[in-house]
């Protein structure tokens, strides 16, 4: 990337199974569809998506930047809370790239400069025909913003409340994701898991991974004994 893109302060990484085949819609299929449009390069130029922690927001906007990345388009993700720190003059320049994700707009509320650059962004987008798709843990219409003009900005487009999944939900969504690692996971292990981290999706993925893991290493079955072993030792951390 050009222009102060290189001045990012962190190595933001995609997660590599954030894509839309790893993505178990439940109750957001219209918002699945609508960002996977867009990434396409189809439907809606803008689209906001919030809803509370856990509910997809952040996999959906990665899955749009990986399906960018499959087509040769150059994308950005920006995960705006480890970034509300930085030069607001971050988003200068954003409007060149045909698809811009914003995730965390919740943490710019209130801040003045940020909350600026980001109105001049969504306007810039228009102006140039980009695609913008932004997410946020707060309703837009009840948010903090302190810029009028950026909360109209912010529903120029689609907004989408994402809920999050029931229990048998996020069971489905454990066994799509060992599928797609070529895992076989017990339905009492993943039970078991479920009961262990009953409402941190992201983080018993990034455990399942780990568990895969010390199967492999140690040549043994995925059963609950492996899974506490792996959790008395600490190699969850791993």
């Amino acid at each position: 990337m050009n222009g102060p893109l290189r001045q990012i302060p962190l190595d933001i990484r995609l997660r590599e199974d954030n894509g839309f085949e790893t993505f178990l819609a439940g109750d957001n299929a219209l918002a699945l569809a609508a960002v996977r449009g867009q990434a396409e390069g189809e439907g809606e130029r803008q689209l906001l998506l919030w809803g509370a922690a856990d509910t997809g927001k952040t996999h959906l906007l990665q899955a749009a930047c990986h399906q960018q990345a499959r087509r040769g388009a150059p994308v950005v993700y920006l995960p705006m809370a480890e970034l509300v720190d930085a030069d607001p003059e971050l988003l200068q320049g954003l409007e060149g790239l045909p698809l811009v994700c914003l995730d965390d707009l919740q943490a710019l509320v209130g801040h003045a400069a940020w909350e600026e650059a980001l109105f001049h962004l969504v306007n810039r987008l228009r102006d140039t025909g980009g695609r913008l798709l932004m997410a946020t843990r707060d309703n837009p219409r009840h948010a903090g913003w302190r810029l009028p003009d950026l909360r109209s900005r912010l529903h120029w487009g689609p907004v989408f409340r994402l809920q999050p999944l029931d229990d048998e939900g996020r069971l489905e969504a454990m066994r799509l994701h060992a599928r797609q690692r070529g895992m076989h996971i017990p339905d009492e292990v993943a039970r078991y898991l479920l009961r262990q981290f009953p409402r941190d999706l992201s983080a018993l993925m990034d455990l399942l991974e780990r568990i895969d893991r010390h199967s492999l290493a140690t040549q043994r079955r995925i059963t609950v004994p492996l899974v506490r072993e792996v959790l008395r030792s600490g190699l969850d951390r791993l």
